[in-house]
């Protein structure tokens, strides 16, 4: 049986911080647009801030579908599933925000993911819990962690900032999501760190 919870702490923490992929999932307020679902990785990229707050680094190479949802409702889902130990799936429904390279507050945040290889961030997605609860996990099959994927850090670390925010002006759905609403401003802006 599923439980709610008022806050992150204690074991639900200890769960979140100890697993190596989460999910988020965002929607246009449209009932034709596009729903988006995206596996979130790399080792240090997600903090829990607070207990009702967590942070995770938006990273180029792929469209701003999350970005755009997030400028036009704030709504998100983000969902951990247990691959290995007792079975259990967490969600942490809320209100999110993108805090973009030239928002005062971008040097405040960034500092909290010091252990994370950053190369090719872009933003950082900001959520505010508002409903937290798990699930059994039962049909939710064993897995076994092996190791980091280093392509996509290796990849953005050998571009210069310049040669990055050349490369989001000319991907697809990156300034603006596949359903026509604005994402990440282009061109990219300036770290204001």
């Amino acid at each position: 049986m599923g439980k709610r919870y008022e806050r992150i702490d204690g074991r639900i923490r200890t769960f979140i911080e100890e697993q190596p992929v989460f999910f988020t999932a965002t929607a246009p307020l449209a009932t034709d647009g596009h729903v988006n679902l995206s596996p979130k990785g790399r080792a240090g990229t997600l903090v829990v801030i607070d207990e009702l707050t967590l942070a995770y680094l938006d990273f180029g190479g792929s469209g701003a579908e999350t970005i755009a949802h997030l400028r036009e409702n704030g709504r998100i889902t983000l969902m951990w599933c247990a691959f290995t130990g007792p079975p259990k799936v967490l969600r942490v429904h809320g209100r999110g925000e993108p805090v973009f390279r030239d928002d005062p507050r971008w040097g405040e945040y960034i500092r909290l993911f010091a252990d994370a290889d950053g190369p090719g961030a872009r933003a950082i997605i900001v959520i505010h819990a508002e409903r937290i609860g798990d699930a059994c996990g039962f049909a939710v099959p064993f897995m076994d962690y092996r190791e980091e994927r280093t392509q996509h850090a290796e990849h953005f670390g050998r571009k210069s900032d310049e040669e990055f925010a050349a490369y989001c002006e000319k991907k697809d759905h990156v300034g603006v999501s596949l359903d026509g609403l604005p994402a990440l401003p282009l061109p990219l802006p300036a770290r204001a760190d």
